[in-house]
């Protein structure tokens, strides 16, 4: 297909996929002539997933890249390449965080492999464990209790969250893990977002029905 059409199938604007081209997120059609190129479905599908990162996932350019670098030039799946999933969709953090929130979290629930990956090496501070620590440095700061109790629901419901994640990674090749483990965790949290919300609505119109009385 031309460009044109590629732009009408996928839905992206022609100046849009043309700056993808520039950049080097989209690879180059096969010429045809000096000024014309033939595109197929692998270019129609690295679009979707362009489109998927920066607006599902809503991450800069900078981190697109960085992302699709990973799906394109896959490691061998271990732990690093989950944490390097992580760190591409990490906001920039301070280089001195106080981890003790999130370690005494941690050791609450016998997080073994993160307090073992926390204790390894200091210096390169594992961004979820930061980040964990800044939000519940920030809560503190707001006056904002959350109980323990409370803390210990969520680890729950994260963990079978990351276990019925984790149990679907294919094991048929290293690509398809991951590009799966980059995918999944760049494009489902903002699905875990959106569901935490709307099971607020369900829990709270339980708790607080409306009144039946007609005024």
């Amino acid at each position: 297909m031309r460009i044109s059409e590629l732009s009408r199938v996928s839905g992206v604007p022609v100046p849009t996929v043309k700056f993808y081209l520039r950049e080097g997120l989209l690879s180059e059609g096969v010429r045809t002539s000096p000024n014309q190129a033939q595109y197929d479905d692998s270019h129609l599908q690295r679009l979707r997933l362009i489109r998927a990162l920066v607006g599902a996932g809503g991450l800069s350019l900078a981190t697109t890249r960085e992302v699709l670098r990973q799906v394109d030039e896959p490691a061998e799946l271990t732990l690093a390449v989950l944490g390097a999933a992580h760190a591409a969709v990490s906001p920039d953090r301070p280089e001195d965080v106080d981890l003790t929130p999130a370690v005494d979290l941690l050791r609450r629930w016998g997080w073994a492999a993160c307090l073992t990956a926390a204790a390894t090496d200091p210096g390169q501070v594992d961004d979820a464990l930061a980040a964990l620590a800044m939000a519940v440095t920030a809560l503190a700061e707001a006056g904002f209790e959350i109980p323990v109790d409370t803390f210990d629901t969520y680890a729950d419901a994260m963990m079978q969250v990351a276990q019925a994640e984790i149990a679907r990674i294919p094991t048929e090749s290293a690509d398809a893990a991951v590009r799966y483990v980059v995918l999944g965790t760049v494009l489902a949290e903002p699905v875990l977002l959106a569901l935490r919300r709307l099971a607020q609505r369900e829990a709270s119109a339980a708790r607080f029905p409306p009144s039946s009385e007609q005024p």
